[in-house]
């Protein structure tokens, strides 16, 4: 299968830094991990901030906005710093019926997967990463599945309750698998070199795997992989990897 066509950002012309985060499953039952996310998005050194995906643990439908609550309280969040400096927002395997009327809700702006970020001298091909992950065969028929718009109109056609429910138990699903210590399928490295090959890119950024690192993938390409955030854990996990005009890439610790 030939790779994607990834969609061209190009920096705005004032940016001097971009911050890119990823897999923080924002959730009202972890208040650390979100009044660490509050505290970045309000205070963010960079000009543009990149979600690439799993912003939330789970994300029923847009029209849960229109009622109070926690959901509602990280789209102000994001509101606000949106209105600082730019944010994109790219779909993850947890937030994919996330919409138009997030975006305009919250200034946030949509980001398909992939993308490249044209910055300064240098490209950065962005992705959530889940479609490259070719051993899970499981999970890619089930993301074929939820992509789908058809599907995504009939299931945002049921009432909010409803898939309220059925987010709980894809979650539940996905912690009973974890606590059973299947593993989980990492990017093919084959597959990555070929999108960023056909992206023009030398080096991937992406999250998912929840297995930050950096690897090196021949031929003078690379793949960084960002981390998850949790601050309940041991050590607690969260940062941020910011990007430099100059082509540099380091990590911020934020927790």
């Amino acid at each position: 299968m030939a790779p994607p066509s990834a969609f061209e950002l190009k920096a705005g012309p004032s940016w001097r830094s971009v911050d890119i985060i990823s897999d923080l499953h924002l959730q009202d039952s972890e208040p650390a991990t979100f009044e660490a996310w509050r505290r970045f998005m309000a205070a963010a050194g960079a000009d543009a901030v990149i979600i690439l995906g799993d912003l939330f643990e789970a994300w029923p439908g847009d029209d849960v906005l229109q009622s109070p609550g926690f959901l509602a309280e990280c789209a102000g969040v994001l509101r606000s710093a949106s209105e600082k400096r730019a944010v994109f927002f790219m779909h993850g395997n947890r937030d994919f019926l996330v919409g138009e009327a997030f975006a305009q809700s919250t200034g946030v702006r949509l980001l398909p997967d992939p993308a490249v970020l044209e910055f300064g001298t240098h490209r950065w091909l962005l992705s959530h990463s889940d479609a490259l992950c070719l051993g899970d065969t499981e999970y890619l028929q089930f993301r074929a599945q939820v992509r789908d718009p058809a599907w995504q109109r009939e299931l945002l056609a049921r009432p909010l309750a409803e898939r309220q429910a059925l987010a709980r138990s894809l979650r539940a699903r996905s912690e009973d698998r974890k606590r059973s210590g299947a593993s989980y399928a990492d990017v093919d490295s084959e597959e990555a070199r070929a999108w960023l090959n056909a992206a023009g890119a030398t080096t991937l950024v992406h999250g998912h795997t929840h297995r930050p690192g950096e690897h090196d993938l021949g031929g003078g390409l690379r793949r960084i992989v960002l981390t998850d955030w949790d601050l309940q854990a041991h050590p607690p996990r969260a940062q941020a990897l910011r990007l430099s005009l100059d082509g540099g890439a380091r990590r911020i610790p934020l927790a």
